[in-house]
Formats: structure tokens, C-alpha cells, sequence
């Protein structure tokens, strides 16, 4: 049981956008898989918890942009969980090209009780025999994104089937998608997020409609997305060059 999980992959077509790029999206989605497969390798994964009614949720996630891989390009995906600490525990994420870090991702999960609902303790999550790195991909804490600013209305998203989960509920990078999805490509492609932190609040469901508010503060442009008057998510893009 490796404490850390270093594969290569290419970036295939499915992954890109409309530059040829790896997609915002897409890497969301690339961290996501590269912590599925760990986790199970761990014996801390969806397997596991399975067994013990658990399932494991994302509760902030942030990526920070160097540069985008290209098309067919090779790189490493490197993955690593932090130790938990009480019902919170930190996962890390690099691709790399050569010695070159091309992104850095971080994320702050939990592990919630199937049949209650409510958080777990991770003690013991990971076997005893795995001793847990304690460097961290991105020094910088996530940041404080205050809820119900006043933004202004922009966008709404209705949830589809194909945002939905083996939980049941939106996907983690589904709310990425759905954004992605209310610009059209020039103004997407013009924005070229250098950062996207999101921060989930509460669950969304198939047919329910997220409104999404924006304002843009000290070079970050924030997003709050609600479905009526609940707080379903808070997000802050850098755009490259600010």
C-alpha cells in the first residue's frame, strides 16, 4: 500500500476543449479518478466504506492553473492523502510534465454515515501499516467566501440525469460543468480560469434549478450558487493574468 499514487496518462480528446486543452472540467475530473483508485488501493475507498455504510463526499476543492496540457501530450498525475485529522482529511493533487508542475490541486473531504447522515471519525480510516505524507501540493489555506453577497443573477442551470451520482445526488465536478456551461466558448476561452476553488454547502437534486450569482473582488471573480434559499455552492475563479 503506497502512501502515494504517481501514474501517467495521456490527454486524450475526451478530456480537451475547445483550445485542445486539458478542460477546467476535465482535470476536476482527472483528480477525482486519481483519488477513487488510490482510495481503493488504501482498503479507504468506495469498497470499504461500503461495507461500513460510509460514503465519502468532497466538501472544498481548489485548482491552481500553470499551464493546460495539450492533446495527446504525456504527463504524471500524483496523488496523495493528507492524515485526517477528527472528520476532516486533505488530499493533494499534481500533474506534472518532466521536473515542470503544470497544476496543483487541493481537496477537504468527509465521510458520512449512509444510514444517519452525519460525519464519521477518519481514525483509522487508512490501514496502520500506510504512513501518511504530511506535505501539502498548495500552502495556501482555502479561501473565506462569504455566503449571500450581493451578486448580481446571471445564469440558472437546471440539473439533469447526467449530473447525477452513485449518491444520488449532483456530481462534485457536475457543478464545475454547469458552469462551465453559461459562457459561451469565446468568453470561456477569454476568462482561462488560473484558479477555481468551489466549496459545496448542500446536496442538489435532479430537476432542481441552480441560480448563479457573481461579483468580482481583489482580482477573483465569485460566484454563489443557490437552489430557492439554500446556498448550494460558493466558487472564486482567478482568471489568468490577474
Amino acid at each position: 500500500m503506497e502512501p502515494t499514487l504517481s501514474k501517467e496518462t495521456m490527454i486524450l480528446a475526451s478530456r480537451c476543449d475547445s483550445t485542445g486543452k486539458l478542460g477546467v472540467s476535465d482535470c476536476f475530473d482527472l483528480f477525482m479518478d486519481a483519488a477513487t483508485e488510490h482510495a481503493e488501493s488504501l482498503e479507504g475507498g468506495f469498497t470499504a466504506l461500503g461495507r461500513r455504510d460510509q460514503f465519502w463526499i468532497t466538501v472544498k476543492t481548489r485548482i491552481d492553473f500553470y499551464r493546460r496540457p495539450g492533446l495527446t501530450e504525456t504527463v504524471t498525475v500524483t496523488t496523495w492523502p493528507e492524515k485526517p485529522e477528527g472528520m476532516r482529511g486533505m488530499r493533494d493533487y499534481v500533474i506534472s510534465s518532466g521536473d515542470r508542475i503544470l497544476a496543483k490541486g487541493k481537496s477537504l473531504w468527509a465521510v458520512i454515515n449512509t444510514k444517519t447522515g452525519r460525519l464519521v471519525n477518519l481514525k483509522g480510516i487508512y490501514p496502520d501499516c500506510v504512513t501518511l505524507r504530511e506535505d501539502t501540493a498548495i500552502e495556501e489555506p482555502f479561501r473565506r467566501i462569504v455566503e449571500d453577497f450581493p451578486g448580481i443573477p446571471f445564469a440558472e442551470y437546471r440539473i439533469k440525469g447526467t449530473d447525477i451520482d452513485i449518491g444520488g445526488h449532483m456530481n462534485n465536478v457536475a457543478y464545475v460543468r454547469a458552469f462551465e456551461s453559461l459562457f459561451t466558448t469565446k468568453e470561456w476561452n477569454e476568462l482561462d480560469p488560473a484558479s477555481v476553488e468551489v466549496q459545496f454547502k448542500s446536496s442538489c437534486y435532479e430537476g432542481e434549478i441552480i441560480e448563479f450569482r457573481k461579483k468580482e473582488a481583489d482580482g477573483l471573480i465569485y460566484v454563489q450558487g443557490s437552489v430557492g434559499d439554500r446556498t448550494a455552492i460558493l466558487m472564486a475563479i482567478r482568471p489568468a493574468g490577474r
